[in-house]
């Protein structure tokens, strides 16, 4: 896995031992994503999505002791299975509730493994970048282990 922090955005890439097809899959499928789409051992209790350009997520993640984190954003690109593009705004309990950012997310072919790049720009500062930088290497990690 790979992690690189530049200006106000960030790459970050994780090779899962899975097809690409399968992979796309787990990143655009409900109940894929509350298998594995948050850091650590959060939960995933509510995973929406309307994968159509225009149409909407809402993610939302929590620790057993703490407070929800939810992510809502519109999908603006989709591209089976290689890439997807989206936006992403924190809804409640972050510090950046309301700032809207881009995610990229492209899935290439390793042989029979494939290789996650995720970009994520946009961001009002480079401790919301670095905060949000852990986060995507444990979701990643937590996905490796999952699909």
């Amino acid at each position: 896995m790979s992690s690189e922090a530049t200006g106000v955005s960030l790459r970050v890439s994780r090779t899962i031992q899975a097809p690409r097809a399968e992979v796309f899959r787990a990143w655009t499928s409900p109940e894929e994503l509350r298998r594995w789409h948050a850091p650590g051992d959060m939960a995933i209790p509510l995973a929406e999505v309307d994968l159509r350009v225009g149409g909407e997520f809402k993610i939302r993640m929590q620790a057993e002791d703490g407070p929800p984190h939810t992510v809502t954003g519109v999908y603006r690109e989709i591209d089976p299975p290689r890439r997807l593009v989206y936006s992403w705004s924190w809804v409640e309990n972050e510090a950046h509730a309301g700032a809207e950012t881009q995610v990229t997310v492209e899935f290439e072919e390793r042989g029979d493994a494939t290789e996650v790049i995720l970009t994520h720009e946009g961001f009002p500062t480079e401790e919301a970048r670095d905060s949000h930088n852990q986060g995507w290497v444990g979701i990643l990690e937590r996905m490796a282990g999952a699909v």
